[in-house]
Parts: C-alpha cells; sequence; structure tokens
C-alpha cells in the first residue's frame, strides 16, 4: 500500500495534478481523502487545499 499527497493553493491546481496522476496510475485507487484549511495573515485569506491518495501499486 502506498500514499500520494497533493497541496496547493488553487483547487484547480489540485484538481488537474490529481488528474494527471490518476491517468498514469497503474495501481488499485483505494481511498481519496480531500482537505480545505483557511488561515488568514495581515488582512488576506489563505486557502489550502490538500488531497491524499491511498492506493495499491500492481
Amino acid at each position: 500500500m502506498k500514499v500520494k499527497i497533493f497541496d496547493f493553493e488553487d483547487e484547480k491546481d489540485l484538481e488537474n495534478e490529481i488528474n494527471l496522476f490518476l491517468e498514469e496510475l497503474n495501481a488499485d485507487v483505494i481511498d481519496i481523502k480531500y482537505q480545505v484549511s483557511s488561515s488568514i495573515y495581515s488582512e488576506e485569506q489563505i486557502y489550502c487545499f490538500s488531497a491524499m491518495i491511498v492506493y495499491y501499486s500492481k
């Protein structure tokens, strides 16, 4: 069993990278965990979009 972690500031970047990874993956995906977090730095709100893919490699 293996995991792959993705972390981006934009949800579209996360989506694109996961789709590219899944297209090239020769494995059985077990689970995908998705998370969004936000924080404030000065006057700016910062988002973090992340995902973890759990899979069995063939």
